[in-house]
């Protein structure tokens, strides 16, 4: 069966909290405590995802993936308030676990730089972890490279160190 990419709905906001956190702990738990990762919960992260869609459906961009009508992955992406104007954000992309080297999140990384580009963007940037070697690779393959910024950020009660990287569209 093949994935199929859309824009995201009100509706699937509450599932897709519930899949960024599987994402989450799935991803960051070879290196970050299950104490950091056990909060928020799913619905605490769905209603994250609600609150955020308030603001910013006018300004960003959700696609979904699907499979079998079931939700599997997600991408979010909006313009980046730290840069120049011409660039764009790529907030997330996050997948069901189960869906990692199914090249899903391939496909939500060509689509939100296509995205990018119709909406007159000409340099994309992200924030990755800086231990998350595996998401590192994933974009370093998909023409991504860090530009030397750094930020740290917590993520529940672990202080995790974020590397920025960049590419033109």
């Amino acid at each position: 069966m093949t994935v199929t990419l859309r824009s995201a709905t009100e509706g699937d906001l509450m599932a897709v909290g519930a899949l960024h956190q599987r994402s989450r702990v799935a991803a960051y738990s070879a290196f970050l405590p299950a104490e950091a990762l056990a909060d928020p919960t799913p619905e605490a992260m769905g209603r994250y995802w609600v609150e955020r869609w308030i603001w910013e459906r006018d300004t960003h961009r959700m696609t979904v993936a699907e499979r079998a009508g079931a939700l599997v992955g997600f991408s979010h992406l909006g313009p980046d308030d730290e840069d120049e104007p011409a660039t764009g954000l790529l907030n997330a992309i996050h997948l069901d676990p189960a869906e990692q080297g199914r090249g899903t999140g391939r496909a939500l990384m060509v689509d939100a730089l296509d995205a990018m580009r119709g909406l007159g963007w000409r340099r994309a940037v992200l924030w990755v972890l800086s231990d998350n070697v595996h998401a590192r690779s994933f974009y370093e393959r998909g023409g991504w490279g860090p530009t030397g910024d750094e930020r740290d950020e917590a993520i529940g009660s672990a202080q995790t160190r974020q590397l920025r990287y960049a590419r033109r569209l």
